[in-house]
């Protein structure tokens, strides 16, 4: 039996960060260990239910707003600052009382320089895809061709020098976990023949509909179903909004729920079709596991989640890696991909009449969903963590 531990989550208040993980730390709390969680005080509602301790960590990031930078450089800038900021915050805290294992979220530089200062253990927990060898070159390289990238760079290198990390290289320090725990199905993994092993773990999404917040049920004669979302962060699309209700509003046969966010007033989605049912948010896993197809921005999560309940998907990626994991379900044989900008109504309404029915596409579907429940999920993500328990940072 493993001995019970203080394990330290430290992650960013990103609802797409935070919620692929909550389930492993809701069983590591069952496990009997004391979990402490330092994040933002805007986390504290997903977080609580877990049983975790969390630790206020006031973060820098724009996850009340979703104000991003539009250049890619800007918005890693926010993520280095943050970090900077934090790091004299985990140590105020995690010095007294430090954890005999550190989690931590992609996003939480910080949490790496603390485990390293304090030589203890840490495990990556990864919402999303994980560098392959080559990655730098590929991704990394011409990132450092971009306008800012220098300053960027000689600013991570500064901080990182003075931060009491043992990993001073930037590349290594930002893109190449000592261990991870890729909470992601291996099948969405680009280049998964060239990932380190000796590093990663893919465990498959950890996700429990048991613990959805929330539910959803199918209405009464409602032929087939189809969920769109564009997530938590890039929703204000009214006009992409208003093009899926052209594609399939009143269309017969069709149920259709359409969650629009925050942002979005309802009034600026003009008359809503007597088959679409408008939400801010719904239960996500829940309608997916009652649903016919997904239209979805491609956040992995919202990947993960469509197929685990083997849906054919329409992708319509908005930000960051959703266009590289788009193309992957595509390749995957399980979706479309259409850009905004090419998201007219009658494309949408084209690529779901071609994904429905496609018995090729509901054959991929069954395989990849049975290999992706077949990975382990929580318990083994919560296996693997536990077998860092007493090792060394390099263990």
């Amino acid at each position: 039996m493993t001995r019970r531990a203080h394990i330290a989550m430290i992650g960013v208040p990103l609802v797409s960060h935070i919620r692929p993980s909550l389930e492993v730390i809701r069983e590591l709390v069952a496990r009997g260990h004391r979990v402490t969680y330092a994040n933002d005080p805007l986390a504290a509602e997903l977080i609580a239910p877990t049983g975790a301790e969390q630790v206020p960590c006031p973060s820098l990031l724009p996850a009340a707003d979703h104000d991003w930078p539009d250049d890619p450089i800007g918005a890693m800038r926010i993520f280095l600052e943050d970090a900077i900021a934090m790091l004299p915050r985990l140590h105020a805290h995690y010095d007294a009382d430090p954890a005999d294992v550190y989690l931590y979220d992609i996003g939480a530089y910080a949490a790496r320089a603390l485990a390293e200062a304090q030589r203890r253990p840490i495990v990556q927990l990864s919402p999303t895809l994980v560098g392959w060898d080559g990655y730098q070159d590929e991704i990394g390289g011409p990132m450092r061709q971009l306008p800012g990238a220098d300053a960027y760079f000689g600013r991570f290198a500064e901080w990182l020098a003075g931060s009491g990390a043992t990993t001073v290289d930037v590349d290594a320090f930002a893109g190449k976990p000592v261990r991870a725990v890729a909470m992601i199905t291996e099948a969405m993994q680009p280049h998964a023949d060239r990932v380190d092993r000796e590093a990663v773990e893919f465990v498959g999404p950890c996700f429990d509909l048991r613990a959805e917040q929330g539910s959803w049920r199918r209405p009464a004669g409602a032929g087939k179903v189809l969920l769109v979302s564009l997530g938590s962060a890039f929703t204000r699309q009214p006009g992409f909004y208003r093009n899926c209700l052209a594609a399939f509003g009143d269309r017969p046969g069709w149920h259709v729920v359409l969650q629009i966010g925050k942002h979005v007033d309802t009034a600026a989605l003009g008359e809503i079709p007597a088959n679409v049912e408008v939400h801010r948010w719904v239960p996500q896993r829940a309608v997916l596991e009652q649903a016919d197809a997904f239209v979805t921005h491609a956040g992995m999560g919202g990947c993960g989640e469509g197929l685990l309940a083997g849906v054919p998907m329409i992708a319509v990626p908005q930000a960051a890696e959703q266009f590289m994991n788009a193309d992957r379900l595509v390749e995957l044989g399980v979706a479309r991909r259409l850009d905004t900008a090419d998201a007219t109504p009658e494309a949408l309404w084209s690529a779901l009449t071609a994904l429905v029915g496609d018995g090729e596409v509901a054959a991929r579907l069954r395989e990849l969903s049975a290999r992706a429940k077949g990975e382990g999920g929580t318990a083994r993500a919560c296996d693997l963590i536990e077998q860092q328990l007493g090792r060394g940072p390099a263990s």
